[in-house]
């Protein structure tokens, strides 16, 4: 078989229904390798212990219960963002202040995932308060690529990624307000999705205030990805607005993608609204009449002046 951290989140699950391999065995692995050396920072703490007896009761749940009664990635491991409290484990939101900070409590998306069955190994690396677009914090070494350790992970889930990407784990738990799961997913090569607002839950006072940042999934594969989105999204929000949940985001994986619309933007539009049948102004540069009138198109043609 394929070396366990090779595995996706759903090659797992696989696994563990044919047999081939459970819980136990693949969080033994993956720890022993965060053992061989954390080389890209990913985790400011590893939960080794909590790990372990999270993974022995999965195997007994898997042993006694039908497989199609339990989650989609029911014992897999996972990482949670060090800005989300977490009940028993150190969370230092990435600053010195919090260095010691254990919680006596779960932030929401921690009891989410928990319901899913998921199997946290430890808390990945943040900037201080998750306020910067790299990953260096005063608590733990810097986030850096498993591609290139002279480069950074980005930031702010630059340690999840980071995690995801060098195979300690298959799927992340990460956040984003303005590109903190994108830009280091790919910085790490991986896969990151900022979700519509409101659709994974924030918990009642998880919200930052404008409501632009969300919770979200990293993952090696699209499809991971989209399975992890379906176990982040069994909880409505608290005091949010939130889009319609699809019945499996998995799902859509395999329907028809239909036509889409693409506006591509070269130099700035006219400093003047526009119509896709307005006259381009006087002395503009034909660059940017044509990305405003891309732009402002409602159709699939491009419109030029001529």
């Amino acid at each position: 078989m394929t070396e366990l951290h090779d595995l996706t989140a759903l090659e797992l699950a696989a696994a563990y229904e044919s047999g081939e391999t459970g819980p136990a065995e693949v969080v033994d692995h993956l720890l022993a390798r965060m053992g061989d050396g954390d080389r890209v920072g990913a985790f400011t703490t590893v939960s080794a212990d909590r790990a372990r007896i999270a993974a022995a009761e999965a195997e007994r749940v898997l042993r006694t219960t039908d497989r199609g009664g339990l989650p989609r990635l029911f014992g897999v491991p996972t990482a949670v963002k060090d800005l989300e409290a977490t009940a028993g484990v150190r969370t230092t939101l990435g600053s010195a202040l919090f260095r010691d900070w254990i919680p006596g409590h779960n932030d929401e998306i921690v009891d989410v995932m928990s319901d899913a069955g998921l199997i946290s190994l430890g808390k990945t690396t943040v900037p201080e308060f998750g306020a910067a677009c790299y990953t260096e914090p005063e608590v733990s070494g810097p986030a850096r690529s498993p591609f290139d350790l002279t480069r950074s992970a980005a930031g702010s889930s630059g340690g999840a990624a980071a995690a995801v990407g060098a195979l300690l784990v298959p799927i992340a738990q990460g956040s984003d307000t303005a590109g903190s799961v994108r830009s280091p997913a790919s910085a790490c090569g991986v896969v990151g999705l900022k979700p519509s607002r409101g659709l994974v839950t924030a918990g009642p006072n998880g919200n930052d205030g404008m409501g632009l940042s969300v919770r979200g999934p990293l993952a090696r594969t699209v499809r991971d990805t989209a399975a992890f989105l379906d176990a982040l999204t069994t909880r409505t929000g608290a005091g949010t607005v939130h889009p319609p949940r699809a019945d499996s985001y998995e799902l859509a994986c395999d329907a028809p993608v239909p036509r889409l619309r693409i506006a591509l933007a070269q130099g700035r539009s006219p400093a003047r609204p526009c119509t896709p049948r307005s006259p381009p102004p006087r002395n503009s540069p034909p660059v940017r009449w044509r990305a405003s009138a891309t732009m402002c198109s409602s159709g699939t043609r491009r419109r030029t002046p001529s």
